[in-house]
């Protein structure tokens, strides 16, 4: 598969999960699709375990989801940070209402929950956060990847290879 025309965007903070970024990141760079990182300030941020600093390209105020084919959240500890910000809050919204895929793993539900997009929905994610997904209408599944609709979700660093590929799957089609 090629994207050669695909902008995905990324929202991430301080203390990521270092793989869940950088792996898409990459996994993505590779197909030819054009990755932007945007952080809170559109600082450079550091992983959870020390890969970094990783420059931005902007702030989550200076992007738009029409400008992007899709959104990727990656885990750790920065989901706790990107879910406080309305700006991002209102980019993950803007995704799932254009029918946009909107990629999580471990962590990172706690964004899509705060954007109030998964009620009634299938998902996956680090075992930690099951409750919190279900307590906003989720239907968890411990699987690798759940994809529902433009939703694709995962558990942790060992599912990143499945996630990866259907979030490129899922680009394909567009």
């Amino acid at each position: 598969m090629s994207l050669p025309t695909t902008r995905v965007l990324v929202l991430s903070a301080e203390l990521f999960e270092d793989s869940e970024l950088l792996y898409p990141m990459l996994r993505l760079d590779e197909e030819g699709a054009e990755v932007v990182l945007a952080t809170p300030e559109g600082a450079p941020i550091t992983g959870k375990r020390g890969h970094g600093p990783v420059a931005a390209d902007a702030s989550f105020e200076q992007v738009a989801a029409d400008d992007f084919d899709a959104v990727v959240v990656p885990g750790g500890f920065a989901p706790d940070a990107v879910r406080r910000s309305p700006a991002a809050l209102d980019l993950v919204r803007a995704f799932d209402l254009a029918g946009k895929p909107v990629a999580i793993i471990c962590h990172a539900g706690w964004v899509p929950i705060s954007a109030g997009i998964v009620a009634g929905r299938r998902a996956t994610s680090y075992h930690a956060i099951r409750d919190d997904l279900v307590n906003a209408g989720v239907e968890w599944v411990d699987e690798p990847v759940v994809v529902d609709g433009t939703l694709i979700s995962a558990r942790h660093p060992g599912d990143l290879g499945p996630w990866m590929k259907a979030l490129i799957a899922a680009l394909a089609l567009r």
